[in-house]
C-alpha cells in the first residue's frame, strides 16, 4: 500500500501574531513553526500505525512551501515518514496548494491520501475535499475513525448527535481529526535517520491561484469587564440591551 500524507508549516500556538506590508503578509520575524497539528497528531501518526501492520506499506509525505518548510518536514520523517516530496511554491490559495498535491498524487498512485481536518492559521477544511475532486476519488471528511480490510476502508465520522460509519473502496481521500490517533514523539532513533531519508524539490506545476490576500487584522482588543450587582436587574438589562445589543 502507498500513502500520501500531507502536511503544512504552521505558526507555533504560542506565537506573537503581527502582519507587514500594510497588512497584507503575515510577520514570519521570531515564528516558531510547527507541523500542523491535526495533519502531525492524526494524519501522519495513523498512516504510521497502519504500516506497523503492514510492513510493506509505503509512507510519503507532500508540502507545498519554501525551503523554510524543510525542517518541518524532516520532524515528519523523524516520525514515520519513508520520503518527502516539497513543491517549491509558496501560496496560501487552497485550489493552488490542492492542484499541485494531486499533480503529485497522480504520478504516485496512491492507495490513501491524508490530510488533516484543517490548518490552525487559516482553518480552511478546503485542501482534501478539493485534491479528491481533483483526482476523482471519494472524500471522507472529519474522519475520527479508519480501519482497513484489504482494499476496503470503514471509516466513522462523528455527526451532530451521533456517529456516521461510512464503507469505501481504495482509493480514497481521508480528512483527519481528534480520535484517529494519538500524538507520538519523535524517538532519537528516527531523528538520525531521518537526515538521510529522501526529499524531493519538485517545481509547481502550471495553475493559477483563485484568491489572493487583500489584507489581515486582528480582532478588536476585549473590553474591560462590567460588574452589575445582582439586585440591580434593571442596569443588567439596560446593558444587554443598549451597550452589549444582545437583547
Amino acid at each position: 500500500m502507498k500513502i500520501l500524507v500531507c502536511i503544512s508549516k504552521t505558526p507555533d500556538t504560542t506565537a506573537k501574531i503581527a502582519f507587514t506590508d500594510n497588512n497584507t503578509k503575515f510577520d514570519t520575524a521570531g515564528v516558531q513553526w510547527i507541523i500542523n497539528p491535526y495533519d502531525e497528531w492524526y494524519a501522519l501518526v495513523r498512516a504510521i500505525e497502519l504500516k506497523e501492520k503492514d510492513p510493506a506499506t509505503v509512507i510519503h509525505l507532500i508540502t507545498v512551501g519554501g525551503a523554510d518548510a524543510e525542517p518541518v518536514i524532516r520532524k515528519a520523517l523523524a516520525l514515520g515518514g519513508d520520503e518527502a516530496i516539497r513543491v517549491n511554491a509558496d501560496s496560501q490559495d487552497s485550489f493552488y496548494i490542492a492542484s499541485q498535491i494531486a499533480t503529485v498524487a497522480k504520478e504516485g498512485g496512491y492507495d490513501l491520501i491524508f490530510t488533516g481536518k484543517e490548518t490552525i492559521d487559516y482553518n480552511g477544511s478546503a485542501i482534501g475535499g478539493m485534491v479528491a475532486e481533483l483526482l476523482d476519488m471519494p472524500f471522507i471528511s472529519l474522519a475520527a475513525k479508519l480501519e482497513l480490510n484489504g482494499t476496503a476502508a470503514t471509516l466513522t465520522r462523528e455527526i451532530e448527535g451521533g456517529e456516521e460509519v461510512n464503507e469505501v473502496s481504495l482509493p480514497i481521500v481521508v480528512s483527519a481529526q481528534k480520535g484517529m490517533a494519538e500524538q507520538r514523539i519523535p524517538n532519537m532513533r528516527g531523528i538520525m535517520a531521518a537526515r538521510t531519508k529522501p526529499l524531493k524539490v519538485v517545481e509547481p506545476a502550471a495553475v493559477d491561484a483563485l484568491t489572493s490576500v487583500t489584507s489581515f487584522g486582528l480582532p478588536p482588543a476585549k473590553a474591560g469587564v462590567k460588574l452589575v450587582p445582582a439586585d440591580n436587574v434593571e442596569e443588567l438589562v439596560r446593558l444587554l440591551h443598549e451597550e452589549a445589543k444582545a437583547i
